[in-house]
C-alpha cells in the first residue's frame, strides 16, 4: 500500500477500518503464493459517477487490498477515481475490465477484475457474454434467442499456482418484478452450462459471481440461478446478506467444480459498515455514505490453488498406478 502523505483525519479513519476488518465473524485468512486464493465481489456504489472524497479513496483501497482477485460491479465510465485506487494499491496490481454502455440499460456501468500479479496471472481469455442467437425461419436473419442482460455479463481466465480458471462477473438488472429477474438469471444459468460443457471451452472450472440482486436464497432467482448445479461454495451456503443491514443476499459466489475440495471452507462477508458508519465519516448521512464507501458489503472466499498432488495422481491412476 502507498498511502503517503494523508492527513490525520484519513489516517484515523484508515485505523479504525482496520480495526474493523480485523473484528469480524470470519477473519479472511492470508493467502499463500502457489497454494490459496482470496478472491471476493464488491459492487461499489456508482464508483465513478462522482467524486470521491480522499479519505473514501484511501478506505476503498484499504478494503480491496484484503483479497487477490476482486470483480468490481457497478464501476462506471470515468475511471478517474479507480486510477487514484490503483496509485494507492502499487504497481502491484493490474486490472482488466470491460467496456461501458452508455444507454439507460446500461447505466455506462464496466465490470472490472482488480487482481495482484504476485498471486494470479491474467492467462488471456477477456470476453463479454452475449444471449445466444438462432435463425427463426431458414435463411432468416440470426436474432437472439432472447433478451439481452442490460449489462453485458464479463468474463476473465486466471491462473494462480497450476490451477487455471474462469472468473465471470454480472450486474444483473433489478427489474419490475422479481420474477423479471428470475427469468434473466435463468438464461444466465443456461449460457454458463452451455459453455462450461462445449468441448472447447478453455477451462472447466467457471467461478461465476457478481451483483445478482438476489433478496433471498429461498427465492425463484436464487433456484433460476441453480437450475444446472451451480452452487455457492460450502462456506457461504448459508444465508450471507451483503447489504449494509445484512437482510439480503444480492451479491453470490457461484461454482461448480470439477473438485469440491478447491474452495477451503473459508468465506463471508466483509463487514465494513458495522451498523454505525459515524466513525468514519461523521460529517455524512447514511445514504450520503453509501455514495463514499458502498451500500454493499465485499463477499469472498479462500479457493486452494494447489493442485500438484492431484496431477501426479492424475498420471499414476493413468498409468495404472495405486
Amino acid at each position: 500500500m502507498h498511502h503517503g502523505d494523508i492527513s490525520p483525519e484519513i489516517a484515523a479513519a484508515i485505523r479504525i477500518l482496520r480495526d474493523r476488518m480485523d473484528d469480524q465473524k470470519v477473519k479472511i485468512p492470508p493467502s499463500a503464493l502457489d497454494e490459496s486464493l482470496n478472491l471476493a465481489t464488491w459492487n461499489i456504489r456508482e464508483f465513478g459517477n462522482s467524486p470521491r472524497s480522499d479519505k473514501a479513496i484511501h478506505l476503498i483501497a484499504e478494503i480491496l487490498s484484503q483479497f487477490d482477485l476482486i470483480a468490481i460491479t457497478e464501476l462506471r465510465d470515468n475511471l478517474a477515481d479507480f486510477k487514484r485506487v490503483l496509485d494507492i494499491l502499487g504497481p502491484y496490481w493490474k486490472v482488466v475490465y470491460s467496456d461501458f454502455r452508455s444507454d439507460g440499460a446500461g447505466n455506462d456501468e464496466r465490470i472490472a477484475f482488480l487482481y495482484d500479479k504476485r498471486m494470479v496471472v491474467f492467462t488471456g481469455l477477456a470476453a463479454e457474454a452475449n444471449p445466444p442467437r438462432a435463425r427463426p425461419a431458414p435463411g432468416a436473419p440470426y436474432e437472439y434467442m432472447h433478451d439481452d442482460w442490460w449489462r453485458s455479463p464479463y468474463m476473465a481466465s486466471f491462473r494462480a499456482g497450476n490451477f487455471d480458471f474462469i472468473v465471470m462477473a454480472a450486474h444483473m438488472r433489478w427489474g419490475d418484478s422479481v420474477a423479471e429477474r428470475a427469468e434473466a438469471l435463468g438464461h444466465l444459468a443456461d449460457w454458463v452450462q452451455a459453455r462450461r460443457t462445449h468441448p472447447f471451452v478453455s477451462d472447466k472450472d467457471i467461478i461465476l459471481l457478481g451483483d445478482f440482486n438476489i433478496p433471498s436464497k429461498g427465492s425463484s432467482t436464487y433456484k433460476q440461478l441453480t437450475k444446472h448445479g451451480l452452487k455457492a461454495p460450502a462456506s457461504l451456503m448459508k444465508a450471507i446478506g451483503t447489504n449494509l443491514s445484512q437482510r439480503n443476499c444480492y451479491d453470490q459466489i457461484m461454482i461448480d467444480p470439477t473438485n469440491d475440495s478447491r474452495f477451503t471452507g473459508k468465506g463471508g462477508a466483509l463487514d465494513f459498515f458495522k451498523g454505525d458508519h459515524t466513525p468514519l465519516f461523521p460529517e455524512l448521512t447514511q445514504e450520503a455514505f453509501t455514495f463514499q464507501l458502498s451500500d454493499h458489503l465485499p463477499l469472498w472466499i479462500q479457493v486452494d490453488v494447489w493442485i500438484e498432488d492431484e496431477q501426479i495422481n492424475s498420471v499414476l491412476l493413468g498409468a495404472g498406478g495405486g
